[in-house]
């Protein structure tokens, strides 16, 4: 069963700027400005989607100077893949046997 962590996973990485971000981040920590330059979004725009994953517990933040850099959390985005994983298990397994529920 979903969690209700990875349900917050799963509905921050449901927007196709925040996966883009974090496709992003998975790559190398980035600041604001990193972003803006990548994404062409607005750094308000920006700010607040990296507010959802940060409270989503996908990104942490490291100050360097005036500058934040943004990390992805990699720990995070293993729990739903596992939990991804067993439901994928799970239909392969009701798919073979034809396992089907009476009307």
């Amino acid at each position: 069963m979903v969690t209700s962590v990875e349900n917050d996973i799963l509905r921050a990485l449901a927007d196709p700027l925040r996966l883009r971000i974090v496709t992003l981040l998975a790559r190398e920590a980035l600041c604001t400005t990193h972003l803006v330059e990548e994404t062409g979004a607005r750094q308000t725009n920006l700010s607040n989607h990296l507010k959802v994953l940060r409270e989503a517990g996908l990104v942490e933040t490291e100050p360097c100077g005036r500058w934040t850099y943004y990390h992805l959390r990699p720990e995070a985005l293993s729990g739903v893949v596992g939990e991804l994983a067993r439901l994928a298990a799970l239909a392969e397994e009701t798919a073979a046997s034809g396992r089907t529920r009476p009307c």
